[in-house]
């Protein structure tokens, strides 16, 4: 048994998974080139290129890839075995890598993360944050938070935000001059500020719902960003509405800076929920981070009949069965 190459496997596996030697050395807390001394002696003992490198990027070969393929599973069974170890004594280890949009971050994350850190000391944590719908087994990740009506049928998912509601807005300085529209068509007429999503290279189409009629409308935005928060601050400077979570704006409505228009028809939808691939057992150090959410989650307030008819999607099996 070649046990003595483990460590440099080891390394070998983040750098092809960060497809990046500067990255990798990051996570491990060492230098970039001690790992690609590693790498070196790695190849020139299985005498091999397992890596290709230029420039601009770090990439695997045909060899490499194939020895990645055949590793990972037992890498991923050691890891297992140190979170049953760490189930035992109750004290959760290790790093725990979530992949989660901006908003989710901001609205359910951030918040928190300091009173976890605290609480787990012993925890490593990786927030990758990305507007995109990872594949979290390609991408290394344990769990990923998404909208609820995002996720896919083979994942297990639990809540762990309340409901949610979009909310158009503009700042008084652009009602004043332009107005208020009457209906979501009335958009058409006046200045909004779309958003671009980076990894499809769509523009997002505004949506509404009123008695549980959803519909969605495509917006000619004169302005346009990929990032919310520069949205916001054209909205802010009078620019135009825009579209964003309800929660995200609360203070700006409250100081007066932003008014909110076209309240009924918005109405409320499931939110953010925490999930894995249903096959996955459940590993100490993220049950205690889904206990941590879900037990200051929001309560979920009744939501009309309609609107749980069609927007409450199957994505909330009880976590019994993924923890036992």
């Amino acid at each position: 048994m070649r046990t003595s190459e483990l460590p440099a496997i080891v390394v070998f596996s983040r750098v092809a998974h960060h497809e990046s030697f500067t990255q990798a050395a990051r996570e491990l807390g060492v230098s970039a080139s001690a790992l690609s001394q590693t790498i070196r002696g790695l190849e020139q003992r299985m005498g091999v290129r397992l890596l290709q490198r230029t420039t601009r990027r770090v990439g695997l070969t045909e060899v490499g890839a194939r020895f990645l393929a055949e590793v990972q599973p037992a890498l991923e069974q050691i890891d297992g075995a140190f979170g049953i170890v760490d189930a035992l004594r109750g004290k959760p280890t290790g790093l725990l890598r979530i992949n989660l949009g901006r908003t989710a971050n901001e609205l359910v994350v951030a918040p928190l993360i300091a009173e976890f850190h605290a609480a787990y000391p012993d925890l490593r944590i990786e927030l990758f944050l990305d507007d995109g719908l990872a594949d979290l087994v390609a991408g290394g990740f344990d769990a990923g938070i998404r909208l609820g009506e995002c996720l896919a049928q083979d994942v297990t998912a639990v809540r762990v935000s309340g409901l949610q509601r979009m909310q158009v807005v503009a700042s008084p300085a652009y009602i004043a001059q332009r107005g208020i529209p009457a209906t979501p068509q009335d958009l058409h007429t006046h200045a909004t500020l779309g958003k671009r999503f980076v990894h499809s290279g769509n523009v997002y189409r505004w949506q509404f719902s009123r008695d549980g009629h959803e519909f969605d409308i495509e917006l000619e935005s004169p302005l346009l960003s990929n990032d919310s928060h520069e949205l916001l601050r054209m909205a802010r400077a009078g620019l135009g509405y825009t579209q964003v979570f309800a929660d995200v704006v609360r203070g700006d409505i409250a100081r007066g800076d932003l008014v909110a228009v076209l309240e009924e028809w918005s109405e409320p939808f499931p939110g953010f929920y925490l999930y894995f691939p249903t096959r996955q057992q459940l590993p100490t150090k993220l049950r205690v981070f889904i206990d941590f959410l879900t037990a200051r989650a929001e309560p979920a307030l009744p939501m009309p009949a309609p609107v749980r008819q069609q927007r409450a999607r199957k994505v909330e099996p009880a976590l019994d069965a993924a923890i036992a």
